[in-house]
């Protein structure tokens, strides 16, 4: 199992200098993600400061671009660091999509999603090979790559994709189409084993795919303290209030406090409902141990379960010699 980091820097400045502490920490990869700014820009300075750490986003909205557009990203970032660029997205929430992004939501996100996958792909094909670019689907038609649009192959062309979601139907097609799945950081052992791995392997066969060609990427929520457990207390309550990720806390037998959560984040009543998050939830959905010990219950609770690992709080330079570095070692040296 890979242990990976997550970095949120407030601005390009400060990439090279988590760049390198990350690496030379030991950490496999780096993880961005898509809320306060552009996922992709990070990476690419990430890259020259860097030799051996994948990089990736964790994830990139795919609803708010084209696919061509996130080829020619993704072609970039692979090319200026030797193939070491995972491309990672996911579809965000209608609301999301239609207001802040101000683009139509798919009457079949999954299918869309299916569809963004293979057109990057026929881009990337055309680029490398040569070939017409003819991807006709229901969401895209593409067909016109002249020589001037065209940045021709590079030398790592298989570009990882991976995909998140929390409901069975995008686990379902990460089996059928993509390379990883990046796992919602609102899950349980349980949900993972029952929900998400089973639909990964479901739709893997479905295909005639071997189910270990898919990558879990598990983002791990972690708390060492009374004042981070309150914070994940309220990261749960805010996920679980969603109401398409009811299945979540319906399958521990909790589907109504997922809707009293929903009702009070419709008032935004935010400050009460995280008086709904019992310790026993919490402790489902988040891994509650102190820092010496971090990195080893990581580790317990994962293994066999997910190939990569990533701790939902973003790396900071500030505590980097011991929050990370402890919980690292813990992880890969167990006592």
């Amino acid at each position: 199992m890979k242990f990976d980091v997550s970095i949120a820097p407030d601005s390009l400045a400060e990439v090279p200098d988590l760049a390198r502490a990350v690496e030379a920490l030991g950490f496999d990869a780096v993880w961005t993600s898509e809320t306060h700014h552009d996922p992709f820009q990070p990476l690419a300075v990430l890259s020259g400061h860097t030799q051996r750490i994948q990089f990736g986003t964790a994830i990139a909205v795919a609803f708010a671009r084209s696919p061509t557009v996130l080829a020619h990203t993704a072609w970039d970032l692979a090319k200026s660091s030797g193939g070491r660029f995972i491309l990672g997205l996911g579809t965000q929430v209608k609301p999301h999509i239609e207001r802040r992004f101000g683009m139509t939501w798919p009457d079949s996100p999954v299918g869309k999603m299916r569809e963004t996958i293979e057109a990057i792909r026929a881009v990337w094909s055309a680029w490398q090979t040569g070939e017409r670019l003819d991807y006709r689907g229901r969401y895209f038609k593409l067909g016109l790559m002249t020589p001037f649009f065209n940045p021709g192959p590079i030398s790592d062309p298989d570009i990882p994709i991976y995909i998140a979601g929390v409901n069975r139907g995008l686990c379902r097609l990460a089996g059928e189409a993509a390379d990883g799945f990046h796992a919602h950081p609102y899950h349980s052992v349980r949900y993972l084993r029952e929900v998400v791995l089973s639909s990964i392997k479901e739709g893997a066969k479905a295909v005639g795919r071997d189910p270990r060609e898919i990558e879990l990427s598990v983002t791990a929520m972690i708390a060492e303290n009374p004042g981070e457990a309150g914070f994940m207390r309220s990261q749960i309550a805010f996920y679980a209030s969603t109401p398409s990720y009811r299945p979540v806390m319906a399958l521990h037998g909790w589907g109504d406090v997922a809707d009293r959560l929903s009702g009070l984040a419709r008032r935004q009543a935010w400050d009460d409902m995280t008086d709904l998050i019992t310790e026993e939830i919490l402790e489902t959905f988040a891994v509650v141990a102190p820092r010496d010990r971090l990195g080893e219950v990581l580790r317990s609770r994962y293994q066999g379960l997910a190939d990569r690992l990533t701790p939902y709080v973003p790396f900071s330079l500030s505590d980097r010699n011991s929050l990370w570095a402890e919980t690292l070692v813990g992880f890969r040296n167990p006592t």
